[in-house]
């Protein structure tokens, strides 16, 4: 496993040690949990699920295209609206 050095200031760092503590968790657990939280993962894990999720719609690969065309601009109109409506 590899070895990361970040630095925060000393009240994110506080606040991050406190919600570890609260968890039961190390800082590293929570930091985990953070970026997948993200969907920052590697991407042979994100293709993977892609080629699985693909695999068992029974779509073609167009189809597939079509329809994830469709739903980013339905979520793009949802989320343009909700804006314009605040």
């Amino acid at each position: 496993m590899a070895r990361l050095t970040i630095t925060l200031p000393k009240p994110r760092h506080t606040a991050l040690k406190e919600a570890a503590a609260r968890r039961g968790k190390t800082i590293g657990q929570i930091i985990e949990e953070s970026l997948d939280f993200y969907g920052i993962t590697p991407s042979e894990h994100a293709w993977s699920l892609v080629e699985k999720a693909r695999a068992r719609s029974g779509l073609s690969e167009r189809e597939a295209m079509e329809l994830s065309v469709a739903e980013t601009r339905r979520s793009r109109h949802t989320a343009t609206k909700t804006k314009r409506h605040k």
